[in-house]
């Protein structure tokens, strides 16, 4: 088992087994929620010497960092066909006009010469409704890189526009879970796998955002099906606290729907999270 990493921006990891800390505090502002490119490519120099390049699940703290998935999947190994899994529970591919966010980098990933297709799954986030179609990026949907996989949105908006093949709608997560598995039988291509924990139900991991309904068996069904194939992976998710500094951060993440958590609540949620931490670790070694 290669051994696990965290890129410490926000002290919300705990201790794993064999793992290493990157600590990257020091970038928390400038980073979380979204930056500039330049920001990123600042970050991705300044870590390059020290993150190896063969290691094991990267964990990447707050799902406000999840856009670090980009030059995560840009590391990967070898020049053949990529295809990137994302557990979430929202589609990440929504415009952003001031560089990258974590609710945007889908579509930065999905543009990657090598990456032959990108799933999200576990959508029930009205980022994918009608309401906010127009804020989707529809290039990667239209060229056939990219697929929702979706339980109680209605996306019938995406037939009338002839993408209803890039939108798996589901009854319930387990009609989800049963079709993604078995779309994914006889496959051969390799897959990065991320995972965002506020793709599961707050019972299993609670998260700074809003979540999904997976449970952990469809997790665990999940990477089952898709182990043998997974060359590289990362989690993100994590609770934590933190104000901004940056007006305009803190105006577009209060109009994203974060809530600041319970600071009462926050070392019983860390604890929870890192326990399912532990058994992801588990079913991806």
């Amino acid at each position: 088992m290669r051994s696990p990493i965290v890129l410490d921006l926000d002290d919300s990891v705990g201790p794993l087994p064999g793992g290493s800390i990157v600590s990257l505090r020091a970038w928390e502002e400038a980073i979380r929620f979204g930056c500039s490119l330049r920001s990123l490519r600042h970050l991705v120099t300044a870590i390059g010497p020290v993150l190896p390049r063969e290691h094991g699940t990267v964990f990447l703290g707050s799902g406000d960092f999840h856009h670090l998935t980009w030059p995560l999947v840009e590391r990967v190994p070898g020049d053949g066909p990529l295809q990137v899994v994302v557990l979430d529970n929202h589609p990440d591919n929504m415009r952003f006009p001031f560089g990258v966010h974590c609710g945007s980098w889908v579509r930065r990933v999905a543009m990657l010469r090598r990456v032959s297709q990108v799933h999200v799954v576990g959508i029930t986030s009205q980022d994918i409704g009608r309401a906010h179609a127009w804020e989707n990026y529809l290039g990667p949907l239209r060229s056939g890189k990219l697929t929702y996989w979706s339980t109680g949105v209605d996306v019938s908006w995406a037939t009338r526009l002839g993408l209803a093949a890039r939108f798996r709608a589901f009854a319930d997560a387990r009609s989800l879970v049963d079709a993604f598995v078995g779309s994914q039988r006889g496959q051969k291509e390799p897959v990065y796998l991320s995972i965002d924990k506020d793709a599961f139900a707050p019972e299993v991991a609670m998260t700074n955002w809003d979540q999904g309904v997976m449970t952990e068996a469809d997790g665990a069904a999940i990477i089952g099906a898709l182990r043998d194939r997974i060359v590289a992976s990362d989690v993100t998710g994590e609770i934590s606290l933190y104000r901004y500094r940056t007006w305009w951060k803190r105006r577009l993440s209060a109009m994203d729907g974060q809530s600041e958590p319970d600071a009462a609540m926050l070392c019983e949620w860390q604890a929870q999270q890192h326990a399912f931490n532990l058994r992801l670790l588990s079913l991806l070694k």
